[in-house]
């Protein structure tokens, strides 16, 4: 079985290692300082791509990273999707994405809840605080971070709390925690 991380580099500076480091230890149950493997190339804004297994760092990729302008979501259920660890084969949710229609990203729904999208975790903002699903596909590191730092609230979220928020926001790696201004849902 193959993992990777997807880690910001900017500056020369590697972001968040340690959240990419525990979830390294947390998915094959190795320490490894991942500092180790990261050189980014220049100082430009970097998506690095570290690839691994059981037992080996197998491959470190660097990519010039551009954000996605993501305003239109589509809903889309299924209720088998496992992704609970960051495999590198990604073809479940490759499909999902795949139905997304007119619409620059999905929003996935299990079980009736709202989980996260393609490529981030997602929260929204109720008018009061910043809630995050509790029942996420994958942890992402962002989430992770701003879950210590009592930044968000985990709670389930069902599709009518998603359609009522005052605002969403992504979160990944690269983006970090991203309010989106405009963006429409559709069922």
């Amino acid at each position: 079985m193959e993992y990777f991380e997807t880690i910001k580099c900017f500056d020369n500076e590697v972001f968040n290692l340690d959240y990419h480091n525990r979830r390294v230890a947390n998915t094959i149950g190795l320490n490894l300082n991942l500092q180790e493997y990261i050189y980014p190339p220049s100082s430009k804004l970097y998506r690095c791509k570290l690839i691994y297994n059981e037992y080996e760092i197998l491959d470190v990729q660097y990519f010039e990273y551009t954000k996605r302008d993501i305003k239109k979501f589509k809903l889309i259920s299924d209720e088998t999707i496992e992704y609970s660890k960051k495999y590198l084969n990604r073809e479940n949710l490759e499909k999902l994405f795949s139905k997304k229609e007119n619409a620059d990203e999905i929003i996935i729904v299990k079980n009736g809840l709202v989980t996260d999208t393609s490529i981030a975790n997602i929260a929204i903002y109720d008018g009061q605080v910043w809630l995050t699903p509790k029942n996420c596909l994958l942890e992402g590191t962002t989430k992770s971070r701003l879950l210590e730092e009592r930044f968000l609230i985990e709670k389930d979220i069902t599709i009518e709390m998603l359609k009522d928020a005052k605002k969403i926001a992504l979160m990944n790696a690269m983006i970090d925690f991203d309010i989106l201004d405009e963006y429409e849902i559709e069922v």
